[in-house]
């Protein structure tokens, strides 16, 4: 290898861009399939099924939780709202209770308005206890496990700095970096895919995409006899499709409970996991004929790697 005068930080631009897309596939295939391992989670069927607010969690986070288990509470009769928009309790609680039935009873026996209740103490601390039950099935992420799997993008972060740092200073001492740039492109597409962690596993979205199977006929537009269903029921609904389903079943009470307002300002009821991105990290090589040769390319001591 015979270093030219003006090689940017002393390395050819051809040896600096060859080393530079085997560190990037390297990373990017290292992080893909480390994440594809991390998200596999672990089958339903080992843990038993999936309880409505379970369910809910993992569709659409604390709040759909929140809104899953006041529906139930309220298909019971267990809970109602003043005209002051406070809730209240109301008839004797269902059997089979969960700590976050036993949460929101409790902030409705006390006034509390429904956007209220994921702040309040009682109920965090049940929404942290569903949430790493599930945690413990393999069917969700912990804080922990999101950083980790975010690393791989951070460190293809670094090396897209460096590319650019490069190409940055070939540029500015007019050796061109044209190659390089190219390299950078889909590595800078890259790196905000790699950096969401969805906050649950593949077997999570597969326990959901079949229970939404199961449970068509709970679909709003079906027009479910909610009448005819028990708290259970409805509870479900509401995970799997939204607060549509709570307004289906009792248009006024989430009017005075202002719970379809709630969801329409944060931009949906039922949340979205993020999926691990991918992308190509394949870069263009100088061979003999091509735009490299001559004074400007691979060849002599330009190098296309800046």
């Amino acid at each position: 290898m015979t270093v030219l005068a003006g090689d940017t930080w002393g390395i050819p631009g051809p040896v600096f861009l060859r080393w530079y897309l085997v560190a990037a596939v390297v990373l990017v295939a290292g992080t893909l399939v480390y994440r594809w391992r991390a998200l596999a989670g672990t089958p339903v069927q080992g843990g038993g099924p999936l309880g409505p607010q379970q369910v809910a969690y993992l569709n659409g986070g604390d709040q759909l939780a929140v809104w899953t288990a006041l529906g139930g509470l309220r298909r019971a009769g267990a809970v109602g709202v003043r005209p002051d928009r406070r809730l209240t309790t109301g008839g004797p609680l269902p059997a089979g209770l969960t700590p976050l039935d036993q949460a929101i009873h409790h902030a409705a026996g006390r006034g509390l308005r429904s956007r209220e209740l994921a702040q309040d103490e009682w109920v965090r601390r049940a929404l942290d206890e569903l949430g790493d039950g599930l945690v413990r099935r393999g069917l969700a992420l912990d804080k922990e496990r999101r950083a980790t799997l975010r690393r791989g993008s951070l460190l293809l972060g670094a090396l897209v700095a460096v590319g650019f740092v490069r190409a940055f200073v070939g540029i500015s001492n007019g050796r061109p970096a044209g190659w390089l740039l190219l390299t950078l492109v889909p590595l800078f597409i890259a790196f905000p895919l790699l950096q969401r962690v969805p906050w649950r596993t593949r077997a999570a979205d597969r326990e959901l995409r079949e229970l939404r199977r199961q449970h068509t006929w709970l679909r709003p537009a079906a027009a479910p006899a909610y009448a005819t269903y028990g708290p259970s029921d409805a509870a479900m609904g509401v995970a799997l499709f939204g607060t549509a389903t709570l307004w289906s079943m009792d248009p006024g009470f989430s009017e005075q409970a202002e719970i379809q307002r709630q969801a329409m300002g944060s931009g949906g009821s039922s949340g979205s996991s993020c999926g691990g991105g991918s992308s190509d990290a394949g870069g263009s090589s100088c061979g003999g004929g091509s735009s490299c040769g001559g004074g400007g390319g691979c060849g002599g001591g330009g190098g296309c790697g800046g």
